[in-house]
C-alpha cells in the first residue's frame, strides 16, 4: 500500500536502458500538469467555512469543450499555488493547492510526519492510498514530498477512540501536482508508468522533528547549504551525510559531546522556560514521580565566533563531557 511515494536507498526503482534527458522531460511534463490544471475545476466552495474538512471531501471534476465551471466551483488553475526548485541540476515547476492550512505546527523537509494520502495518475487512476493514517520520513520518499508537506500545518487536535484508532480535528489538507522528476521520472514503481506526472491528495494530522543520528543537533539543521536535502551536506568529506554522522567535523569529538548541555527542573503543568537559540530538549522526564519533570537540553555553541558551530569546526575540540 505504501510503495508509491516511499523509496529508500536500498530500493530504488531500475531505470530503462535510454533514459531521456531531465530538462526535455520537465518540459513535457508541465505542459501535462498545465493542461490537466487548465481542463479541471473542483469544489471549492465545500471547503469555504468549513471546520474539519478530509481530501476526501475534494472532488475534481473535468472542463468539457462548452462548459463553464459551476458556481462555488473553482479552475484547478486559478486555485493552485506555483512552486518552482532545482534537483539534480534541472529547474522544476510544481503546484500546490491549499484547501486548508491546519492551526498546528509545521513540518520541516526532514522530519516524520503522520497523514492519510491517496495518490492518482492524470487520468484519474488511483495507483495507491492509505486507509489509517501513517508515519512517513520525509527523507525517505520521492522529492516532490519534502517539498510540498512542509507548506502545511498539522491538526488543531485528536482524540483517542475506544477501539484504538484516533480521530484528528481540523487537519492540513492539500494536494500537490508534481512532474516526473520529483517523483520517479524513468524509476518503474507499482502502477506508476515512466515519465509520470502524479497527483497527491493528503490530510496533515502530526508532526515528529528528526534527529536521525542522534547527534543532538535537528536533522533540518544538518542542511548545510540549505537546499533542502540533506543527503548532500558531508563536512568532513567521508562520504558519510552530516545527518546520519556522528562526528559532523571528524575532529575525533562525537558531535553530541560539542554540544553545551543543560537541565532545568519545572513543576508538572508549568509551562517550559525560555531556550536559547539552537537550544534544544533531548529528554524530559519526572525520575521521582513527585511532579517535578527534568528537561534536558544542549546548546549548539560558536566558541570563537566565526561563524562556524563548534561541531562543524574541526579546530575547536571542546569535550563537554569530558572528566
Amino acid at each position: 500500500m505504501f510503495n508509491a511515494c516511499n523509496k529508500s536507498d536500498d530500493d530504488s526503482p531500475k531505470e530503462p536502458d535510454n533514459v531521456v534527458d531531465r530538462g526535455e522531460q520537465q518540459i513535457i511534463d508541465n505542459d501535462s500538469l498545465v493542461g490537466y490544471l487548465e481542463t479541471h475545476y473542483y469544489n471549492s466552495g465545500d471547503f469555504v467555512g468549513n471546520p474539519n474538512p478530509s481530501m476526501n471531501d475534494l472532488v475534481i471534476t473535468e472542463l468539457l469543450d462548452g462548459e463553464t465551471v459551476p458556481v462555488d466551483h473553482t479552475l484547478l488553475m486559478d486555485a493552485v499555488q506555483t512552486r518552482t526548485t532545482v534537483f539534480s541540476e534541472t529547474d522544476y515547476e510544481y503546484y500546490v493547492l491549499k484547501l486548508n492550512q491546519g492551526p498546528g505546527d509545521m513540518p520541516n523537509f526532514s522530519d516524520t510526519v503522520r497523514l492519510n494520502y491517496s495518490g492518482n495518475l492524470l487520468d484519474e487512476s488511483v495507483f495507491d492510498n492509505s486507509i489509517n493514517p501513517v508515519d512517513f520520513d520525509l527523507t525517505g520518499l520521492i522529492r516532490g514530498w519534502a517539498l510540498a508537506i512542509p507548506e502545511f500545518s498539522t491538526s488543531e487536535s485528536f482524540v483517542e477512540n475506544g477501539d484504538g484508532t484516533v480521530s484528528y480535528y481540523n487537519p492540513g489538507v492539500g494536494a500537490m501536482f508534481l512532474p516526473s522528476g520529483l517523483g520517479y521520472f524513468s524509476g518503474v514503481s507499482p502502477g506508476i508508468p515512466i515519465y509520470s506526472p502524479l497527483i497527491f491528495r493528503f490530510e496533515l494530522y502530526q508532526t515528529r522533528v528528526n534527529d536521525h543520528d542522534g547527534d543532538g543537533v535537528p536533522s533540518y539543521l544538518e542542511d548545510i547549504d540549505g537546499n533542502l536535502d540533506v543527503k548532500d551536506d558531508d563536512t568532513n568529506d567521508n562520504t558519510v551525510a552530516d545527518y546520519i554522522d556522528p562526528d559532523d567535523d571528524g575532529d575525533g569529538i562525537p558531535t553530541f559531546n560539542e554540544l553545551e548541555p543543560k537541565e532545568y527542573e519545572i513543576n508538572d503543568g508549568d509551562s517550559d522556560p525560555m531556550f536559547a537559540v539552537k537550544e534544544f530538549v533531548i529528554n524530559r522526564s519526572e525520575p521521582d514521580n513527585d511532579g517535578k519533570i527534568i528537561i534536558k537540553t544542549v546548546t549548539i555553541k560558536d566558541s570563537n565566533n566565526d561563524g562556524t558551530d563548534d561541531y562543524l569546526d574541526k579546530n575547536i575540540k571542546i569535550d563537554y563531557y569530558d572528566n
